[in-house]
């Protein structure tokens, strides 16, 4: 399927147990593991959106467990960078490569002129910004 009908139909409770399926540690989530960890009311209903993954192409279901085929980037996911089982938001890595630049420079700081004023400025407002948009990613997490 292409990228605009998955991006449809990847909303929801869908979404929700796509995000599952990509942070599990063996890449394969069991129907009741689904239902206690995203709080479903019963079995069926992790079934139907496991369902819809398999029908898109991201899952496969074999022993009675749901297995990721593919990742794609769609919608809330293209802010996200996947480690192994660990979704990170994008900016995370740039604020934290700013952030560990600003400490650097605080360490070297050793006289107050305007064009170290300035560099600790941009520092600050790059740090700022960065850490900003990651939690703002995060919040948008599904």
């Amino acid at each position: 399927m292409s990228e605009e009908s998955i991006e449809n139909v990847l909303k929801g409770n869908t979404l929700r147990v796509y995000w599952l399926l990509l942070r599990s540690n063996k890449g394969a989530v069991g129907v009741r593991e689904t239902q206690r960890a995203l709080r479903f009311s019963s079995p069926a209903l992790a079934v139907y959106h496991l369902d819809k993954l398999t029908e898109l192409g991201l899952a496969e279901k074999t022993n009675g467990e749901y297995r990721l085929v593919k990742a794609v980037n769609v919608g809330v996911l293209k802010q996200f960078v996947r480690f192994g089982a660990f979704m990170l938001p994008r900016h995370f890595l740039y604020a934290t490569m700013f952030t560990t630049l600003l400490i650097f420079f605080l360490t070297q700081f050793n006289r107050v002129d305007f064009y170290s004023t300035f560099a600790l400025f941009l520092g600050l407002l790059a740090a700022g910004i960065m850490w900003f948009e990651t939690f703002k990613a995060w919040r948008q997490k599904p």
